[in-house]
């Protein structure tokens, strides 16, 4: 039976450190320069909706170095410009193809799309969800903590799509995870209670950064305009000035804090460059470790497609 990733609740606690173990050995192949290529004769569709610099790239990468093909696909270049009906792309791509990225703005045109598609379906990010990034987050955690256990989360900022990633990550694995946002601006309350009954985890959803961050293991911010988003863009940066991750912030969390961001990001807006390029920061082992995530994904998804 085919396996999809739309959200982080189609993976099993287990399936993700196991997905974490696996991008972490092709970490270190990847440096020592070993050839693994499992996936020749594979295809992998990338459809995006989006624009898309490291996850884009990442996937491409990933697909090739593990031996397989890609194919790029604009939305606005494919018959989902002229409302040909997602199922009928589904079905027809399922033909082809033998796996697919999507990145687009509704969570249930993803979800229509894999219910009728008969190949893996990856989420690349949805208005709601960006569950990729958040697994190569949690690999670049355990990489410079040792663990995730017992370790404090803070985010700083928007209730956005990354932040409910990070809030099905903590009840899942039963993370300790603070949200510091603005009134009004907080995550989708449905997701934050879902997490809560599940009853794994410690979330806390504050309106003060300071007390947010306080002791916090790793601080992690985004953009307070996201895509779609920026005609609020000027309001957004008087509203969540206070949410800047900037030293003063970073005080007040452990000396030893990791600063992540998912890029790209707004320097001096929500977070400062000297806080962005300082030695705390690990935004660029983020953004390489997206690379190696993807090619455990796409191990796993395509390998046990083809076993079935």
């Amino acid at each position: 039976m085919k396996k999809d990733v739309l959200t982080l609740w189609d993976l099993e606690p287990e399936e993700i450190m196991q997905l974490i173990e696996r991008a972490m050995v092709f970490d270190k192949n990847n440096t020592s320069g070993v050839l693994y290529r499992p996936l020749e004769g594979k295809t992998l569709g990338i459809i995006f909706e989006k624009p898309s610099t490291r996850t884009r790239v990442s996937f491409e990468v990933a697909m090739i170095q593990l031996g397989g093909g890609v194919t790029f696909l604009s939305a606005k270049e494919t018959q989902m410009i002229r409302n040909e009906p997602i199922a009928d792309t589904a079905r027809v791509l399922s033909r082809y193809l033998d796996g697919i990225v999507i990145r687009t703005y509704s969570q249930e045109l993803l979800e229509e799309l894999a219910l009728n598609a008969s190949i893996p379906v990856i989420n690349g990010l949805t208005d709601t969800y960006h569950p990729c990034q958040i697994l190569s987050d949690l690999q670049t955690i355990l990489e410079k903590k040792g663990t995730l256990t017992g370790l404090k989360i803070a985010w700083v900022g928007d209730g956005n799509n990354v932040a409910h990633s990070w809030i099905n990550a903590a009840a899942i694995l039963g993370l300790h995870l603070v949200l510091a946002t603005p009134e009004g601006y907080e995550p989708n309350q449905d997701i934050l209670q879902k997490a809560i009954d599940h009853g794994k985890g410690t979330i806390s959803l504050l309106s003060d950064p300071f007390e947010a961050v306080e002791d916090a293991d790793v601080v992690y911010t985004d953009v307070w305009a996201s895509m779609g988003q920026e005609s609020e863009h000027e309001a957004r940066k008087k509203i969540f000035q206070p949410y800047q991750v900037n030293g003063n912030l970073v005080t007040k969390a452990k000396e030893d804090v990791l600063i992540m961001h998912c890029l790209p990001a707004h320097r001096e807006e929500e977070i400062t460059n000297e806080v962005l390029e300082g030695p705390r920061s690990v935004v660029w082992d983020q953004a390489e470790n997206k690379l190696h995530m993807h090619k455990a994904i796409l191990e796993r998804l395509m390998i046990e497609q083809s076993d079935e």
